[in-house]
């Protein structure tokens, strides 16, 4: 039963308001921490708690009223000079705003919260009385514990596979042609549709796998009154703030269309009638250009109402830092810069995970004690930095820490011992693809697991994640120095750059992302390793693959081209035989049918079907099909 009945929409206007409100009252209180002096912060957070027990309060909503009535007399306290911010005062009123936040996810569900944990009011209380907190830097540190919640992003099923391409293309065959080419026409026709635009969801290159743990002795379950450090993400909202301006243009700009329609059916009424002279035909010709231009504009500014600021994910992650160095016994500052840069609210929402991950790690494993950071020459409190910035048509987001860095060689020998590479495979690494080893399934540099990290999944998720949104991420580190993280992202899923190109006379579409450049192959140029092909390409060794070979087709010709590529830590060249050049497309999911390798489907401009390739998911079936290139198809002889 509902328990807001009748006031569903003042319960939604209210949960959206005051999460905002909540998230920045939580990122003020880790300020005011830094400086408890300051009386102007101190109001702001006041009146952001006040509003939010008002809210609640016109709802009925009493257990949280009553919460909030608590909390607020806490800061009157405070403001007042009545008494001191200590470290134990803040933790409780941190998990004061984290019960708050359980409580709106209950109001969410239409349920009413139940009373606050007696433990967080009886805290409050003994606050109010003016009783002496403990300060948690005082209290030993529990033993790490040794399960882990897996994240939530790593319960996201597989997208299936569906059959592979031989088996499938005779499948759907019919007729006398069973080109390659006939075939996936055939496949695409039959077994697609193309619905309204959705956002591209490539398969991921890697399924996480899960180390197995040291001992299976169970954890505590841990405690709801930790505010925002969960990283389960929940159910999306479907809702989405708009500014009017922008409605506006795009009303502005549908009307401009309409007028320019009516132009073309006159013009068009006048050609069927036999008036075909110039003039006719130039202003159909500039009717045509002014809809091309407006069409144009028009999509821009429908995908800009789909964009949001990113500081409203990156105001989640001041507490989560906060919460894990205290529990860590560290001094962390998380400084946020970029936060108005703005991306496409589901690339938003799906960048929560990765992001969490990536703080957490920063945190834990970049981050040193104060007491080495004072051994090592530097401050005891640490900086973590999280930026956004956009460049080009892609966004660029940053997370530096000014830690003890990581080694190549000891991620090479950890690699090794865990059994996730061989020792030959190690030795021809280089020190970025060494760093690129954090990434594999089951990697960890920790010995002993905890409930913070040890078993080998974040960072393997983070890079599947990544991978889903057509991003990319990149490593640097210089050891005692710190750690740089960079992920590119494209402003929006609901368009993809692509380089379109040939293969068995057909065409297909891979992401402009990964194409580093265009080569052409000279057969004189491939050398044989280890029994593979490859090219040098300016003192690089690089694995030559063959898009027809990748399909597990015949080729129907010698490959000219070659289209340099970079998949996650992989480099390598796709020979194909020719391209058609660069274009801006809208995926159309394949309905029923999930080809491996394939992400979509699109249409050319002369009407034809074009698949867009997942080259992630296409490496890995091919190599899991154990594909191999003979030099010799590659040589034309």
């Amino acid at each position: 039963m509902n328990a807001f009945a009748g006031m569903e929409e003042l319960l939604q206007d209210f949960l959206m308001e005051s999460t905002d409100l909540l998230s920045d009252v939580d990122n003020k209180l880790v300020e005011l921490e830094k400086r408890p002096d300051d009386k102007a912060l101190l109001n702001d957070i006041f009146r952001g708690f006040h509003t939010i027990k008002g809210g609640a309060g016109f709802l009925n909503v009493g257990p949280m009223v009553n919460l909030c009535h608590r909390t607020e007399n806490l800061f009157d306290k405070l403001r007042n000079g009545e008494m001191q911010i200590s470290a134990g005062v803040m933790d409780v009123i941190l998990d004061a705003t984290g019960i708050v936040r359980d409580m709106f996810g209950t109001m969410g569900q239409g349920l009413m919260p139940g009373d606050a944990d007696a433990k967080v009011l009886a805290a409050l209380d003994a606050a109010l009385a003016g009783e002496q907190l403990p300060d948690p830097h005082d209290v030993p540190a529990a033993a790490p514990t040794i399960a882990e919640s897996p994240p939530a992003s790593d319960q996201t099923a597989p997208a299936d596979a569906g059959p592979d391409w031989n088996k499938l293309y005779q499948a759907v065959s019919s007729g006398t042609d069973t080109s390659p080419a006939a075939n996936i026409v055939s496949t695409v026709i039959e077994g697609a549709s193309m619905p309204t635009p959705t956002s591209p969801t490539p398969a991921a290159a890697t399924e996480p796998a899960v180390a197995k743990a040291a001992s299976s002795k169970p954890a505590p379950a841990p405690s709801k009154s930790s505010g925002g450090s969960s990283n389960s993400s929940g159910p999306q909202e479907n809702t989405i703030r708009i500014d009017t301006v922008r409605l506006d243009m795009v009303l502005n700009l549908s009307g401009e269309i309409g007028l320019t329609k009516n132009r073309l059916t006159t013009l068009r009424t006048e050609i069927l009638q036999g008036n075909r002279d110039g003039n006719t035909l130039r202003s159909l010709d500039e009717a045509i250009s002014q809809l091309d231009l407006l069409v144009g504009d028009l999509q821009n500014a429908v995908m800009k109402t789909r964009m949001q600021p990113i500081g409203r994910l990156f105001q989640k992650y001041p507490r989560l830092a906060r919460d894990l160095a205290r529990q860590l016994g560290k001094e962390v500052e998380l400084v946020l810069s970029g936060e108005e840069t703005e991306l496409d609210k589901t690339m938003i929402e799906d960048l929560n995970d990765p992001l969490v991950h990536l703080v957490r790690n920063a945190v834990d494993h970049g981050i040193e004690l104060p007491e080495e950071r004072i051994a090592a020459g530097k401050k005891p409190q640490s900086v973590v930095q999280l930026t956004a910035e956009q460049v080009g048509d892609h966004i660029m987001i940053e997370i530096t820490d000014d830690g003890k860095g990581m080694n190549a060689d000891a991620l090479r020998r950890k690699a090794v011992e865990k059994g996730l590479i061989d020792q030959e495979s190690a030795n021809s690494l280089d020190e970025k693809q060494c760093l690129q080893l954090i990434f594999l399934p089951g990697f960890s540099t920790k010995d002993q697991i905890s409930s913070v990290s040890g078993r080998g999944v974040g960072m393997d998720v983070v890079r599947t994640n990544i991978q889903k949104l057509n991003g990319r991420i990149d490593i640097s580190s210089v050891p005692n120095e710190g750690t740089r993280i960079t992920i590119s992202l494209p402003l929006t899923l609901a368009i993809l750059p692509v380089l379109v190109v040939r293969s068995c006379n057909q065409p297909f579409a891979v992401p402009l992302a990964m194409v580093r450049e265009i080569i052409t192959i000279d057969p004189n140029a491939i050398q044989e390793v280890s029994g593979k092909p490859t090219i040098v390409v300016r003192d690089e060794i690089l694995p030559l693959k063959t898009l027809a070979g990748l399909l597990g087709w015949e080729p129907t010709q010698k490959p000219y081209f070659g289209v340099l590529m970079q998949s996650a830590e992989k480099s390598f060249i796709l020979a194909i035989d020719s391209f058609v050049g660069r274009d801006d497309v809208v995926i159309k999911p394949l309905q029923n049918i999930r080809p491996k390798g394939v992400a979509g489907a699109t249409l050319s401009g002369d009407g034809s079907v074009v698949l867009v390739l997942d080259m992630e998911d296409l490496l890995t079936s091919g190599e899991a099909n154990n594909t191999i290139v003979k030099t010799s198809d590659l040589i034309t002889t």
